[in-house]
């Protein structure tokens, strides 16, 4: 499902959600396509799972260019634990994890993402 940046600013507010894009720079083995469960949900990052768990550590310098103006969104990404910027003109919505109770997300993640080792995070964000 296609979003709007602005829809999907607004749903990564209190949601998890997995997105698939074209990689803005190709790299030698990998698809052209990316996959990636990111957030922007202060609540849930901020948490003291969030911090321990998904390692989030609040940005500390601000960026040198505006996002929106080459129409990119910043995302807490949860399998590299770190901020990345994913591109509005070619991100598809794959699905939503509501983080807003975290119950429900930290449910999924328990069930889904723990039980993952290092391959199988590699596979899920090339595919």
């Amino acid at each position: 499902m296609r979003l709007s940046r602005q829809g999907l600013l607004t749903l990564l507010l209190n949601h998890v959600v997995e997105l698939r894009f074209r990689r803005r720079i190709l790299k030698e083995g990998f698809n052209s396509q990316r996959r990636m469960l990111c957030t922007n949900d202060k609540m849930l990052l901020t948490s003291q799972q969030g911090k321990r768990i998904l390692n989030y550590t609040p940005p500390t310098n601000k960026l040198p260019y505006n996002p929106a103006q080459k129409n990119l969104i910043p995302v807490w990404d949860i399998f590299m634990q770190n901020y990345r910027m994913v591109s509005c003109e070619s991100v598809d919505v794959v699905a939503v994890i509501k983080s807003t109770p975290s119950d429900d997300f930290w449910k999924y993640f328990q069930e889904k993402i723990l039980p993952m080792g290092a391959l199988a995070k590699a596979e899920f964000m090339n595919n």
